[in-house]
């Protein structure tokens, strides 16, 4: 079965904003982004996150959106069009997506086993009283480490039954496995029919999180307490600037909230009709995932504030880490709230639709990626994309056993620390370099009023060709000189557990020197003729063509499927580029 001649489109517009919003705003939203702040001094970190999504957030998204949408191509193609030297950019970002949705299911897994105990009266979480429970359990939270409290003994020795180490791999956890199992059939369902079937999903996943946000601030708010720790979210400890750590996880939670250098929203633009306007999406994603992630610090930080009063400790001596925060301190702060069983389940069913759509935009690249290469042979082998769907995602669910397992904290975190931290930085630095100065602001320029009628601005323009890539170099350079080996809490793992994190890193960031060494190898001429040709865009075009034909998908009307376009060819008014991506 051949892939149709135009690619298929979002039913209304509509359905790619909720997608993209539901793609940026994830889990990282509500604990991550509220534990960067914590960390970081509270408010103080507001400041350098507000200003890297003026300055990174907001260009780089249009950017990749400019090229999503104008390729028609998800990321692989369209960074192999761009820049075929860093080619293998496209391949690192579909690799990271792929690593990446096998633990991140991992979360949505936890989220529905808080779910589903959170219809016990009282909660489990809520006393000493259980079979689980050790001697030194306690109803208070505390920063002795001889006492632990009921929500943290809930989540080691009930939930995960964790080991004491890397080195102790335990049982398969058969509750989480079967939860994983329920938690891959449900995004399978999100996303067989593609974006027909996403478009529709993410009008309930993308909005309803609001309804609970808003509905837990006006709770927590009347809570006592409550005002010291959104005192401490809000006002700044003007010192922690300084810290060019703090800038740094501020570049990096823009990057990871927003999803840049993923290649999600690239491969969900590229289903966009050709004159669809970029910077209202643009403008729309980028500010709604920041807004949500202050909506949440409201949220988290009003309910610090009442822990901190309950039990007589200042807000900054909260014991707070990691997934923790959502996980530990605050179902903690449910226990104690009235109707505390209300609150669990609309909590914890938030984080589930907020994991959701986050994983399924994830899957949704490496399904993308896949059709648009061997979209042919897929068709030859499964006869339905619906059965490749079911492949990809039950692959994805059998890499995720070992999360599941009574050492899965250790490998969550390990795969987290390597993925989300190492790699993205690399990627980040290669797309903008080949996006931005391979491929040349002004070429971006000249698509965006092919598209729109409007060029990009000179803001825009600048903080392409100027701005984004020196902080990312620099951001780059800080990460490498300050990396810290993946702990969990008091753990450090091993020297050998941190070599199979760089081989977890390794496995996205090796696409880029692979395609470009495959790059130079099938282009013609010398090797000065091939450097040349290889920054140049379209310039693996011909070979596409060729490598097209050799595999015998000759089309009625003969056109090959990619549109070739030579840099020295005037691009034509409108959209053939439609008609054969």
């Amino acid at each position: 079965m051949d892939q149709q001649l135009s690619r298929p489109t979002w039913s209304r517009q509509i359905e790619f904003t909720l997608a993209g919003i539901g793609c940026a705003v994830g889990l990282g939203n509500v604990w991550r982004f509220p534990y960067l702040c914590y960390r970081s001094g509270g408010g103080a970190f507001l400041v350098p996150y507000l200003l890297m999504l003026v300055v990174l957030g907001i260009p780089l998204l249009y950017m990749e959106l400019t090229v999503g949408q104008y390729m028609r191509r998800g990321p692989v193609h369209a960074l192999a069009n761009a820049c075929p030297l860093l080619k293998g950019v496209g391949l690192a970002s579909v690799a990271i997506s792929f690593i990446m949705c096998t633990y991140y299911n991992v979360v949505i897994t936890w989220a529905l086993y808080y779910l589903f105990s959170s219809f016990q009266a009282p909660l489990p979480w809520q006393s000493c009283n259980n079979t689980w429970n050790t001697l030194n359990c306690t109803n208070h939270a505390t920063n002795s480490s001889h006492s632990s409290t009921a929500s943290q003994e809930f989540f080691k020795y009930k939930m995960l039954e964790q080991t004491g180490g890397v080195e102790e791999a335990g049982v398969i956890r058969w509750e989480l496995f079967l939860i994983l199992l329920l938690a891959w059939i449900l995004i399978y369902l999100c996303i067989f029919k593609g974006v027909k079937s996403t478009g529709k999903v993410v009008y309930f996943t993308a909005l309803f999180p609001y309804v609970i946000l808003i509905a837990l601030l006006i709770n927590n708010a009347q809570l006592p307490g409550a005002i010291n720790g959104i005192t401490f979210f809000i006002v700044p400890e003007w010192d922690k600037l300084l810290s060019v750590e703090v800038w740094v996880n501020a570049a990096a939670q823009i990057f990871n909230s927003i999803g840049i250098g993923f290649g999600s929203l690239l491969a969900m633009s590229s289903y966009n009709s050709f004159n669809n306007n970029v910077l209202k999406d643009t403008l729309t994603i980028a500010i709604i995932n920041s807004v949500t992630s202050i909506l949440a610090g409201f949220v988290i930080f009003s309910a610090f504030g009442y822990m901190s009063h309950l039990q007589g400790i200042p807000v900054s001596n909260l014991a707070v880490d990691g997934p923790g925060l959502v996980y530990i301190v605050y179902p903690q702060a449910f226990a104690n709230m009235p109707v505390s069983q209300l609150w669990a389940v609309m909590f914890f069913f938030m984080l589930l639709c907020l994991g959701l759509d986050s994983e399924f935009a994830m899957v949704e690249v490496m399904v993308t990626s896949l059709m648009d290469e061997f979209d042919q042979r897929m068709m030859k082998f499964f006869k339905r994309k619906e059965l490749f769907v079911l492949a990809v995602c039950g692959t994805a669910c059998l890499l995720g056993i070992p999360c599941v397992m009574q050492v899965g904290i250790y490998v969550f975190q390990l795969m987290d620390h390597y993925t989300a931290i190492v790699s993205i930085m690399f990627l980040a630095f290669f797309e903008v370099i080949a996006i931005c100065w391979s491929y040349g602001v002004t070429r971006l320029s000249d698509n965006l009023e092919e598209m729109t009628g409007k060029r990009a601005n000179i803001f825009f323009r600048l903080c392409w060709l100027i701005v984004a890539p020196v902080l990312i170099t620099v951001i780059l350079i800080f990460s490498i000189i300050q990396f810290k080996p993946a702990r969990y809490e008091d753990y450090i793992f091993p020297p050998w557990a941190q070599g199979v994190g760089w081989v977890i890193a390794m496995a996205s960031i090796i696409w880029i020197p692979l395609g470009a060494i495959h790059t130079l190898w099938v282009l013609p001429g010398s090797l000065l003729q091939k450097l040349k040709l290889s920054i140049t865009p379209y310039a693996l075009n011909e070979m596409s063509k060729k490598a097209y034909y050799e595999r015998g998908g000759n089309r009625e009307d003969g056109y090959p499927a990619i549109a070739a376009i030579s840099s020295t060819i005037p691009l034509p008014d409108k959209p053939p580029i439609q008609t054969y991506f």
